[in-house]
């Protein structure tokens, strides 16, 4: 045999090549590593922030309001009769079966080396989560806008005004000016504060809970905030801490290297991608049993919200849960994930949304 005009590689027989391809690792095995990838998970936050009653059977649940009552000097010898007490009902239907599905077929799964069921069954329970997420903070933020001419307002506690917002936010084309006739259950940072970034947002909820105080807004507070709003307590944006929240000289408990943000006035800020800083509401839906705009709220400039858990409840008649079965006709298996669950303002007083303005 002659080796003129061979070299190292000339003539070197690759197993892995296809004839007349370029590829030398076509033919070789793929490895299965044994991990899926899947979508990344959002986080769900918003169930234990508001009301929640489970019922067994129903379209919905009442939540009884009573108002208060007086005092007064009696003078001696008149006849006491007692005060009238009112009493006002808000009532949360169930809204219409909300799922979330797929279709795998036999053949397909026959092929696969890797199981997908048990990830289809948690991508489904997510989406399910998420919607609820989504349609409990939209309430949330609703609740802030209820008015006393508001449908079904039967709150004795009342509602927002706008004048309980004088000097705290814009007029309605979103304009802060001092002095201006408020939004109704709204704070713009840029109208009460000349602070930005973190600063900014904590000078807004300390006004929004002087806000609570001097309605008499009583209970645990939440501030769930937009990821851009929550970095900035941090001094994300800039090259120094601009928030008083987090300097520990001052009693601010942050930490930058946790990545934990401070709570502020007593209050916990949680995150959230859910906020309504757009419709989020489910346009396909055929929900019989809630308005189009129930959960259709939205405010583009939103940086939170500050709420109690009465800002909103929510009625479960049927909780999360999957169903599977194989369906012969169509040869392979069907997969859905469902609720039944409804929400509803529960008390307009008890939210407030901050804006940056």
């Amino acid at each position: 045999m002659s080796w003129s005009g061979k070299t190292d590689t000339t003539g070197v027989s690759r197993s892995g090549l296809i004839k007349g391809g370029t590829d030398k690792r076509a033919i070789f095995l793929k490895q299965f590593s044994g991990e899926v990838l899947t979508s990344f998970e959002e986080k769900n936050i918003a169930m234990p922030l508001n009301r929640v009653r489970t019922i067994k059977n129903g379209k919905s649940a009442q939540f009884p309001s009573i108002g208060v009552i007086s005092a007064d000097y009696h003078a001696a010898g008149t006849t006491i009769y007692g005060d009238s007490v009112d009493h006002g009902e808000i009532t949360v239907t169930v809204d219409d079966l909300l799922v979330s599905s797929a279709f795998v077929p036999r053949i397909d799964e026959a092929m696969q080396h890797y199981e997908v069921r048990s990830t289809y069954s948690k991508e489904m329970g997510n989406a399910l989560a998420n919607a609820a997420d989504k349609n409990i903070l939209a309430t949330v933020y609703k609740a802030s806008k209820t008015t006393a001419a508001s449908p079904n307002t039967k709150d004795q506690a009342g509602y927002w005004a706008a004048a309980d917002f004088n000097g705290l936010s814009g007029d309605n084309d979103g304009s802060p000016t001092t002095g201006s006739s408020g939004v109704s259950g709204q704070i713009d940072i840029a109208a009460v504060t000349s602070a930005t970034g973190g600063q900014g947002l904590v000078d807004a909820v300390f006004k929004g809970l002087e806000v609570f105080d001097s309605h008499n807004i009583d209970g645990e507070k939440y501030l769930v905030v937009t990821p851009a709003a929550y970095y900035s307590l941090f001094g994300a944006n800039s090259n120094y801490l601009t928030n008083t929240a987090m300097n520990q000289d001052v009693g601010g408990n942050g930490s930058v290297a946790l990545g934990n943000a401070p709570s502020i006035g007593g209050v916990k800020v949680l995150m959230s991608n859910h906020l309504p800083t757009q419709d989020n509401s489910i346009t396909n839906s055929v929900n019989e049993n809630a308005s189009a705009t129930d959960y259709a709220q939205n405010l583009a400039d939103m940086k939170g919200m500050l709420f109690t858990k009465d800002a909103c409840a929510t009625v479960k008649l049927l909780d999360l849960g999957v169903e599977s079965e194989y369906q012969i006709e169509r040869q392979g298996t069907l997969m859905v994930a469902k609720y039944a669950m409804g929400h509803n303002v529960l008390r307009g007083k008890a939210a407030i949304a901050i804006a940056a303005g």
